[in-house]
């Protein structure tokens, strides 16, 4: 059995992995946990079981769900005809917490790349088609981040869509080149999303 001192470094290298955490500030958190074993570091331990055992991709549109499909592809509200392309869920969360868009999406899980053999069926560009034709879809949003990847997917998504005579459209002003949804605040979503543009020609 190893030591406690070998069980500590572990836990530090997991919470070094996390985004926004090195080793330094994963050494710091690991220690305010081990301080508060019983009011924090149990129940997280807990909270962290459950949501393992009983979270998954959502099957339509791959946000984050407890069930086969995720509460926002059951909610016969968000059936408006119109689907927010993101790239990632956080993108997903991103867009929710600024309440703009009441619409359904469709998670990517990532950008086209070539050298890490992204392509579009990795992306589920092809479901996204047939999503748009099963649920009567009369525009496509394509809310990825401004770089290079993200624009250069958001015109794959474009031309995989012009048989179907969707309108698709891009967020506008307010997202800087290079920036991503997530770091965004709220404010500067709903202004992009208002003032989004063709992607099409």
């Amino acid at each position: 059995m190893s030591d406690p001192g070998s069980r500590i470094e572990d836990l530090v290298a997991l919470m070094a992995r996390l985004p926004g955490l090195g080793p330094r500030s994963a050494r710091r958190a690991v220690l305010h946990l081990i301080r508060r074993r019983g009011t924090l570091m149990a129940p997280l331990a807990q909270a962290l079981a459950e949501v393992a055992a009983h979270t998954r991709d959502c099957s339509i549109c791959g946000n984050i769900a407890e069930a086969d499909t995720c509460d926002l592809c059951r909610n016969p509200a968000r059936a408006t005809g119109e689907i927010c392309v993101v790239e990632d869920v956080s993108d997903l969360w991103a867009m929710e917490r600024g309440g703009a868009f009441r619409g359904r999406y469709h998670v990517l899980g990532g950008t086209l790349s070539a050298l890490d053999a992204v392509g579009p069926d990795e992306l589920g560009i092809p479901r996204l088609v047939a999503r748009v034709a099963d649920e009567g879809i009369r525009e496509v949003i394509v809310a990825l981040n401004a770089t290079v990847e993200g624009q250069t997917t958001a015109h794959y998504i474009a031309e995989a869509l012009a048989p179907t005579g969707v309108t698709v459209t891009g967020l506008a002003q307010g997202v800087p080149i290079g920036g991503e949804l997530d770091y965004l605040d709220d404010g500067t979503i709903q202004a992009a999303l208002r003032a989004r543009r063709s992607l099409q020609g």
